[in-house]
């Protein structure tokens, strides 16, 4: 698509222009914008497709961003259908074929277990909180016992602005802003991102039956970007 994949703009290239030479930088509405463009895609494979279909393979890279910077979920090379109602082998298909990716791929899977919706929220979840911290899965500063979801998890909530992508913090602030609206923007933007950094918790603990379901993943972000909108945060 025009603007390539979500991996583009949430690690561009050493030189982080686009083609008319603007910066890759996705702001914080937009980041918002694109996690609900994904998350209705995925509720829309699990749970009003008339055979539910996983994805299995979750990633910035395939998450497409089109001229309007509206998201779109892509590359099904690895989605499943599974037809739950029957014997049928699809429905019983085990994960041990998957490849997936290593730092998104749902933890049960490595041992084998069914592939599931709840692999996908797990995806998800990490793809979220990549989206607010600007850290990739498998970076370097993730080793032995600590991952992105760690990480996370320690510093919410007290330690919410540090995690974040800096880029995100100083986002609208001018010289013409007063000192109390500027109080009042960082109050709201730390609260959005306290509940974001939540929901991407919740979808990426370790146990399966424990995640949140899409349905209400893109709930809570609903009411996030109406939050940002009655504050006037929102253009």
């Amino acid at each position: 698509m025009v603007n390539g994949s979500l991996e583009e703009w949430l690690h561009p290239n050493p030189a982080p222009n686009d083609a008319d030479g603007h910066s890759k930088k996705l702001s914080l509405v937009q980041r918002i914008d694109i996690s609900i463009d994904v998350a209705s895609a995925l509720d829309y494979l699990h749970n009003q497709c008339e055979s539910p279909i996983i994805h299995c393979d979750l990633k910035p890279s395939n998450v497409l961003v089109d001229a309007d910077m509206v998201g779109h979920v892509g590359d099904f090379g690895l989605a499943k259908i599974v037809l739950e109602s029957t014997s049928d082998t699809k429905a019983n298909m085990s994960s041990t074929s998957l490849r997936g990716t290593v730092g998104y791929a749902a933890p049960e899977y490595a041992n084998g277990s069914q592939i599931s919706r709840e692999g996908d929220v797990y995806s998800y979840g990490v793809l979220l909180l990549e989206m607010f911290t600007g850290l990739s899965p498998t970076s370097d500063m993730f080793r032995d016992n600590l991952n992105l979801h760690n990480y996370v998890s320690e510093a919410v909530p007290q330690r919410v602005v540090e995690i974040t992508d800096p880029a995100l913090l100083y986002e609208g602030e001018s010289h013409n802003s007063s000192q109390n609206s500027l109080q009042e923007r960082d109050l709201v933007v730390q609260e959005c991102l306290e509940t974001i950094y939540q929901v991407g918790l919740a979808c990426s603990v370790e146990e399966p039956r424990e995640r949140m379901s899409i349905d209400k993943v893109a709930t809570h972000l609903h009411s996030i970007r109406r939050k940002l909108f009655a504050s006037s945060l929102l253009g």
